[in-house]
């Protein structure tokens, strides 16, 4: 079991996806995002959500990721935040989102 101190040394916030490119570098098929996290700054992010999302619909998108993890190098890309998925029932990764906007930054308690 993690103690409430253990959930709240992991820092989820929002942010808003600014840019997304195509990444054939990756071993699985994925996309390089650049979120918008407010006074949190901008980040990337490596994602592997290619089967559900286009990437004309993600900009614009507000996502959930965890923000102080270590910065990982994927391919000669610096992902610097993990976005927050889960798998459906066919193993595609679907998106963590507010329903409603939420500030850039804000963080999940």
């Amino acid at each position: 079991m993690a103690s409430f101190d253990e959930f709240l040394a992991i820092e989820m916030r929002a942010g808003t996806i600014i840019e997304v490119a195509a990444f054939p570098e990756a071993r699985k098929p994925a996309y390089q995002l650049t979120i918008d996290f407010g006074e949190y700054g901008i980040r990337r992010s490596s994602a592997q959500i290619t089967n559900l999302y286009q990437p004309e619909t993600l900009v614009g998108t507000q996502v959930l990721a965890v923000t102080n993890f270590p910065a990982k190098r994927i391919a000669g890309f610096v992902s610097e935040v993990l976005v927050c998925g889960m798998n459906d029932a066919d193993g595609n990764v679907v998106l963590v989102r507010p329903d409603f906007p939420v500030a850039n930054g804000a963080r999940l308690y």
